[in-house]
């Protein structure tokens, strides 16, 4: 055989091959060429019923099957950060950690911080006056309200349930009056808003399930609460 008739020969070859592993629903054309093959021009010519490769959004439909899932980047929906530490500057965040802990200070659903004075150490009894070593504690209050110093203050007076309505409500808030006085330069210039709140916030009974006299849920209710508001929240005057 010439060396002609090989070339042409393989060249048949090849064309078979192709055709017997291709799929068996497409059709090819065989065609005899007395030529050799690499004689011959080459081009890629695409395939008619080929499927094409496109982009789409996720979740978009695709000819292809099933769409995927959507991907989508969303705040995650865990509890806010703790005490907003995110407010207070790099070079307090040590220290209000300490203070937070010291005050035993909690946070409210509303994200407003809250730090609980037994009035009991800050006041003598039926006073509001001040004690001399209520400034330890308050001291420390105040340098706390330095670490968020956007954030609205209040403070809120609380009695337990001896007495009157309108005698606890008004010594509850002269009360309140004395702490936020004591905390206003601290404050920065910042309003304090003041309430006395008497009987009416309970956190624990002032009496026992028998109606006797409860003196440790008493002394419990008895209190100053400093309120660190969440930014943008207007405290009550």
């Amino acid at each position: 055989m010439s060396g002609r008739r090989a070339a042409a020969a393989a060249g048949l070859l090849v064309l078979c091959a192709l055709g017997t592993a291709a799929s068996a629903s497409a059709e090819y054309r065989v065609q005899r060429s007395a030529a050799p093959l690499a004689d011959t021009p080459s081009r890629f010519v695409p395939q008619a019923d080929a499927p094409s490769s496109e982009m789409r959004p996720a979740g978009a439909p695709s000819r292809f099957g099933p769409a995927g899932a959507a991907s989508t980047f969303a705040p995650a929906a865990g509890p806010a950060t703790r005490f907003r530490l995110a407010e207070v500057p790099p070079a307090r965040l040590e220290r209000t950690r300490e203070l937070l802990d010291t005050l035993q200070a909690r946070e409210t659903p509303q994200q407003a911080i809250v730090i609980d004075l037994p009035a009991d150490v800050l006041f003598d009894f039926d006073q509001a006056a001040l004690r001399p070593d209520a400034q330890g504690s308050l001291a420390k209050a105040a340098e706390l309200l330095q670490s968020y110093a956007n954030a609205p203050i209040a403070v809120r007076g609380h009695t337990d349930a001896k007495g009157s309505d309108a005698y606890n409500d008004a010594l509850s808030l002269r009360r309140a009056q004395a702490v936020a006085e004591r905390l206003r330069a601290a404050a920065g210039g910042r309003t304090i808003a003041t309430e006395g709140l008497g009987k009416r916030r309970p956190v624990a009974p002032n009496q026992h399930a028998d109606g006797s006299d409860d003196p440790e849920g008493r002394q419990r209710n008895r209190r100053v609460e400093i309120v660190i508001e969440a930014p943008g929240t207007r405290p009550a005057s």
